[in-house]
């Protein structure tokens, strides 16, 4: 109490402020003080939501987004199926929000389908479109029309398109374009507002530019004058004027040799090795010792260091035929690269100057790379016949099976039957032995040269009639496929744009749209890919290069057909068709091989395979067939009742074991000659391509 009554007299002797500076100080320092803690805890109230994560948001309501929507559907930007906003200024102020829209999408996506033309839809406002594909103007320009509006174009590519007043259409060099630029720039008030128009000026100037040294290159090339300056491997320059190419003997002569490598079943890596142990130089040296290419001042480490891709590089050149190819690629005037085009836009003159490949040798060599080989199981070489083998029933590659039960019988098998699962792609393996499909190649080929030799007009006549026949079934087929083919594209389209209906409005929910949208637009692309195949082959039908003449000088080349060699397989074979044997499980069966020769398809000699049999024959071949039928029965009732299975299980170790060791002499005798390598591994060479006798071939 003391204390309080000394507080209160000290107050009532003199009520008025101390002008003492101590005082003052402190006082003045509390006063700051004071204000920094109201001021921070003011700040930092902003930033904290009591009871809430900071940064957290919820998922919208109805009730949030009503006081944005104008009751009137029609005056409202859409957004989705169930949220808008309104175009005009809202009634109540702080509900005036602006208007922009970003729509973030890839090519394909529907941008311009769910959000642009939906809102075309509204006609509830002005609009100005960028019409890139010219789809918009297309599929809503009558509906634009019907409602009231006055549609104006501007097109910068075709100014004949354009409508109204076009800038662009004053322009006819390059100085005009700067002319343009300069008057807009004077009469537009502010630097900054410009720039995005003389940007898209600018970048006018230079594609113009661009369009012009292109139409100087094609007027060139359409020609037929070279639009390279330098001289593919195998030619040089005639003279100094540049124009004309004729053959380099030097190189020449090697690019034959690479051909001829390439069908006799050589690899690119292989031929590579080849040419590097010959010591022959690589293009680049090669044209630079003669003043050209562009590599005349570089030093080589090796310069007869072949590579892989030269070779491929050097075996799809069509010049090699004697034509001139211009616009293979196409340079953009942003990159300044070189980019590849389809080879349906390349432009061919053809026999310009000297070939130094026919074409049938060109044309073999570009089936063969098509059919890439794989490496083999690790059981010997690649076969001469792999590349050739398909599947008749699922038209799949056969590839080759070194070793069967530990022996050296190659046999080929359907790829798609082992595909997992096993058995769903093809039905069976359609297993065949190697060795009887090349005797059977030497046969016809002997029986063909024969009838050639007996009766050549005879031969062609006959020929001609059997492609006379597989044409007209196969092209029956193809016209009976593209007839369904587009009647179905054409439902596609009708499917389609009901959908797009039925989901503006509002009938077809958006996921279930998006659902059938893609599925109708992925078979629309099949169909689409498929039309073009089958109109190609129709066409080629009148334009095929099968000839009964060139098959029978090929056939005059050889003087025997009892070795098959790689070569003469390439030469004369186009591919082999498989079917199923009829018995499986038999030793000695029948199956079908169709066998299509180059030039003239599928052709059997005529009486090719009688046989006449004696009364003694025909009756031990009745009496064998019978057996084989009782054996195959006793097999199957063996199979129903697992007594077969039995036996199977009872021997499987043992014969498993004999197997195994059997094939680990093969892989030793395989490794030994470089051919073998362990799976997973890298091989040190490319496997060596094998060769045959027809005869000696058969067990």
């Amino acid at each position: 109490m003391g204390a309080v009554s000394g507080l209160g007299t000290l107050i009532s002797k003199n009520p008025l402020p101390s002008f003492y500076p101590r005082d003052l100080l402190f006082g003045a320092a509390g006063a700051a003080i004071f204000r920094a803690v109201v001021y921070f805890k003011a700040k930092n109230a902003k930033k904290y939501r009591h009871g809430v994560e900071y940064g957290s948001a919820r998922w919208g309501t109805a009730d949030d987004i009503r006081p944005f929507i104008n009751p009137k559907f029609d005056q409202n930007i859409l957004l989705t199926q169930t949220e808008r906003v309104m175009v005009g200024r809202n009634k109540i102020p702080k509900y005036n929000i602006n208007k922009n829209v970003l729509v973030i999408g890839g090519s394909g996506s529907g941008k311009t389908r769910f959000h642009i033309k939906p809102n075309l839809m509204q006609m509830n406002a002005s609009y100005i479109c960028t019409d890139p594909k010219g789809t918009v103007v297309l599929k809503c320009g009558k509906m634009l029309q019907r409602g009231g509006y006055e549609i104006k174009i501007l097109n910068t590519i075709d100014f004949k398109q354009s409508m109204k007043y076009n800038p662009f259409r004053y322009i006819y060099c390059e100085n005009d374009i700067l002319k343009l630029v300069n008057c807009i720039m004077e009469n537009t008030k502010g630097d900054d507002d410009f720039t995005p128009f003389r940007n898209i000026m600018n970048e006018f100037y230079a594609r113009d530019t661009s369009r012009k040294i292109k139409s100087v290159f094609k007027s060139k090339g359409m020609a037929g004058k070279h639009m390279t300056g330098q001289v593919p491997y195998g030619y040089l320059w005639a003279d100094d004027k540049r124009e004309q190419w004729v053959i380099d003997d030097e190189a020449a002569a090697v690019v034959r040799q690479i051909f001829s490598l390439t069908m006799e079943g050589f690899g690119p890596y292989q031929i590579s090795q080849l040419l590097k142990r010959q010591k022959i130089e690589i293009p680049a040296v090669h044209l630079a010792r003669h003043g050209e290419g562009v590599n005349k001042t570089k030093t080589f480490k090796d310069p007869c260091g072949w590579g892989s891709s030269t070779i491929v590089h050097i075996l799809k050149k069509r010049e090699y035929l004697g034509h001139t190819v211009n616009f293979k690629t196409r340079k953009h005037f942003k990159d300044k690269k070189s980019h590849y085009v389809d080879e349906s836009e390349w432009t061919i003159f053809e026999n310009t100057h000297e070939a130094i490949i026919d074409q049938e040798t060109f044309d073999n060599v570009q089936r063969i790379r098509a059919n890439v080989r794989r490496y083999p199981d690790g059981y010997g070489e690649i076969h001469p016949l792999t590349g050739l083998m398909y599947c008749a029933d699922c038209g799949g590659k056969m590839y080759v099976h070194r070793s069967y039960n530990g022996e050296r019988i190659p046999q080929y098998t359907c790829a798609e039957y082992g595909k997992y699962p096993i058995g769903t792609r093809c039905k069976t393996q359609h297993r065949i032995n190697a060795s009887v499909v090349l005797t059977l190649i030497a046969d016809m080929l002997k029986a063909i040269a024969d009838y050639s030799k007996n009766d050549r007009a005879e031969f062609i006549k006959t020929v001609q009639e059997a492609q006379a026949s597989q044409q007209a079934t196969d092209i029956t087929k193809k016209r009976r496929r593209l007839a369904v083919a587009q009647k179905r594209a054409g439902e596609l389209e009708k499917l389609m744009c009901k959908i797009y209906e039925d989901n503006a409005l509002g009938r077809l929910p958006d996921a279930r749209y998006a659902a059938l949208d893609a599925q109708y637009a992925k078979e629309q692309d099949e169909l689409s890919s498929e039309i073009d195949g089958l109109e190609k082959a129709i066409s080629g039908f009148e334009q095929s290069k099968k000839s009964a003449e060139k098959f029978i000088a090929l056939v005059e080349k050889y003087e025997n057909f009892n070795t098959m060699t790689t070569t003469m397989l390439n030469e004369f074979v186009e591919k082999i068709l498989v079917h199923e044997r009829v018995r499986k499980g038999s030793i000695e069966t029948t199956q079908e091989v169709e066998i299509y020769f180059n030039f003239v398809g599928r052709y059997v000699p005529p009486h090719f395979g009688e046989v006449n049999l004696t009364p003694e024959e025909q009756e031990a071949l009745r009496k064998k067939k019978e057996r084989k039928d009782r054996l195959h029965q006793n097999y199957l009732r063996r199979k129903a009742s697992g007594k077969q299975k039995e036996y199977e299980d009872r021997i499987k170790t043992e014969k498993r074991r004999k197997m195994e060791a059997k094939k680990a002499a093969l892989r030793a005798e395989d490794m030994a000659k470089g051919v073998f390598y362990i799976a997973g591994g890298v091989p040190p060479q490319e496997p060596q391509k094998g060769t045959l006798p027809a005869r000696n071939a058969v067990g």
